[in-house]
């Protein structure tokens, strides 16, 4: 059974609301065992109708009928909201945790009540994303702001040496990307020599995205 990514992506976004501080918690706002919870977004187990009411009883501004495969993940006076503040224009600032776990061909983000910044310099950038931990110093500080443009990830050609965000299993990763040992994995490097390089296979990755610019404060 595939993955739940549209469970994934209610969770991320119930997260990004401060509705819920984690999975964990979600789990126990909903009166059910973490594990099982789990279960469901790893499709382990399937999501139930009656699971599902549980989740919309909690916020009713999701659509039941996107948990299962159909329509917009809000429903339609949020989704119209949602519309309204895209046509503010600038580049949307994403949350570490509203970016993981979103790929589905290409790199897709939430941009529900992000804040925006318009950027001259960064034509063609279609997302902000703060840089977090210090495993790409002195390149990237824990803090700055890198500015990213999407890659289709069928076919995708890397640019070797260059800095990618990366959705995987383990997040969003802010790495350069290298050449691995055949043609079905990269070479994973971070700038601070205190964390080894290491090989991602390619089927591993959910989304891709090319960083093009640093904002960096002092």
């Amino acid at each position: 059974m595939a993955e739940n990514k549209r469970l994934k992506n209610v969770i991320s976004w119930l997260i990004s609301q401060e509705l819920v501080e984690t999975q964990e918690d979600f789990a126990v706002k909903l009166d059910c065992n973490p594990s099982y919870l789990s279960q469901i977004v790893t499709g382990t187990k399937p999501l139930s109708k009656k699971f599902a009411q549980k989740i919309i009883d909690f916020c009713d501004k999701i659509n039941i009928d996107y948990l299962f495969g159909e329509g917009d993940m809000l429903r339609g006076d949020e989704k119209a909201v949602k519309l309204s503040e895209s046509n503010m224009g600038g580049i949307p600032l994403i949350p570490v945790n509203a970016a993981a776990g979103f790929g589905k061909g290409e790199f897709q983000i939430m941009e529900y009540e992000c804040d925006r910044y318009v950027v001259p310099m960064f034509k063609g950038a279609e997302f902000l994303i703060p840089v977090k931990g210090n495993s790409m110093m002195p390149k990237y500080n824990s803090g700055d702001v890198v500015a990213c443009k999407n890659i289709p990830l069928q076919d995708i050609f890397f640019q070797w040496n260059k800095v990618y965000v990366l959705d995987t299993i383990q997040g969003a990763l802010i790495k350069r990307i290298k050449q691995g040992s055949d043609d079905d994995h990269i070479l994973i490097v971070s700038e601070n020599p205190k964390y080894d390089p290491f090989e991602l296979h390619k089927e591993k990755i959910n989304g891709v995205a090319l960083v093009i610019g640093v904002i960096r404060l002092e």
